[in-house]
């Protein structure tokens, strides 16, 4: 089976897993991962990326002359991408760059044009319903109708695809998976804890992500802010434009000298501060500040720290928003989205029932496990791509 995958998502090595596992579960797999040459992901890694060629055995990633360096929906390829559609000659052709992209209208095109007969598939993220104009409208709809498989990073992704007409073969699971090697249990680093100022006896709440409104720290602080009684710290690992606000509220609520604040930490250097919590906590809510040309708004559309805990034993709390009731499935506690009342006992729960956490964390890592592993991940999209060809 030869599968072609185009992403800029996989620019960045970590984020190959998953296809170089697929690469080797069967004799007969090739996998060539599209990316584009330059890209400039914005954020915290906000300079361009050069992709260089790599193959190991039947895994390959090859850079491909781009027109869009930043943009999701606009990124698009070379001439140079027909040589390597020539010369693979795929069976499978996913794109990962949403329903609405030129990408996936190309390589759809490319794919009738050099008669390749290869099965298209698009992934999307998107999880809130929108409405799209001309020429969107027009370039979405022919993608929808030549498109053989989604994967929907989510449930919500998939019925709002479903009601934009799509009527083929769906998949539901995330992009990228958790790799267990790097997410494991440790047990607190005693040198951190040290360094924080954590007491054996501190309850240490943790969030990882970015300090913007949506993620709801304002709703945890809030929470917190009701549990002065117990012992507890609020380890904040991320950066974003909320920080100063948060801070201040902190210091309005009377629990800022519990607050611990991380930045500029790597992914790769995340696992020891997971290992520091006795809980992690995603609090996220839905807005409709967010703004797009062609969307409005946004909810949480995984929650992939959320799995990284699961896979370090660390037992986990989630609002309801967006995918988070799904991912967390069994193996957490949920509180309804904005409610800091309900997240406080949640919270509360944890603190003053060690068996109920230890289970809680138990449960999380063999879901973790079960699902969302990078191998669990390949074996999903091996069985997809069988029942489609």
């Amino acid at each position: 089976m030869r599968i072609l995958v185009a992403s800029h998502t996989y620019i960045v090595d970590i984020n190959r897993e998953k296809f170089k596992i697929l690469a080797n579960l069967e004799p007969d797999i090739e996998v060539t991962l599209v990316v584009p040459q330059r890209w400039k992901p914005g954020g915290v890694q906000n300079k361009i990326i050069e992709t260089q060629f790599y193959q190991k055995g039947s895994f390959k990633v090859i850079p491909v002359s781009n027109l869009s360096q930043n943009n999701q929906g606009l990124l698009s390829f070379g001439t140079d991408l027909i040589k390597v559609l020539q010369n693979f000659r795929p069976q499978i052709i996913q794109v990962e760059q949403g329903s609405k992209s030129i990408a996936c209208a190309q390589l759809i095109l490319l794919n009738k044009l050099l008669k390749l007969q290869a099965k298209n598939i698009l992934f999307t993220w998107w999880n809130l319903p929108y409405q799209l104009n001309w020429p969107i409208s027009v370039l979405e709809n022919y993608n929808l109708q030549h498109t053989d498989g989604i994967i929907a990073g989510n449930l919500d992704g998939a019925k709002i695809l479903r009601q934009r007409g799509y009527q083929g073969a769906v998949k539901v699971m995330p992009q990228l998976g958790v790799d267990e090697t790097l997410f494991r249990r440790t047990g607190k680093n005693a040198d951190l804890s040290r360094g924080f100022g954590i007491e054996p006896t501190d309850f240490v709440v943790g969030f990882v992500g970015r300090f913007v409104e949506e993620k709801g720290l304002l709703t945890l602080a809030e929470a917190l802010a009701g549990l002065k009684k117990n012992s507890w710290k609020w380890l904040l690992v991320g950066q974003g434009k909320l920080r100063t606000h948060l801070a201040e509220k902190c210091i309005e609520w009377g629990i800022s000298d519990r607050i611990i604040w991380v930045e500029s930490v790597s992914h790769e250097e995340i696992p020891p501060y997971i290992n520091l919590m006795n809980c992690l906590v995603l609090p996220s809510q839905t807005s409709y500040k967010f703004k797009t040309f062609t969307t409005v708004g946004w909810k949480e559309q995984f929650g992939h720290v959320l799995i990284e805990a699961m896979a370090c034993h660390i037992p986990v709390i989630g609002s309801d928003c967006g995918e988070i009731p799904h991912v967390i499935g069994d193996a957490g506690l949920l509180f309804p989205e904005g409610n800091a009342g309900v997240l406080r006992e949640c919270l509360q729960k944890l603190m003053e029932r060690q068996e109920l956490a230890a289970d809680l964390g138990d449960r999380g890592y063999h879901r973790a496990m079960s699902n969302y592993t990078n191998q669990a991940l390949a074996e999903q999209l091996l069985e997809f791509y069988k029942e489609l060809l």
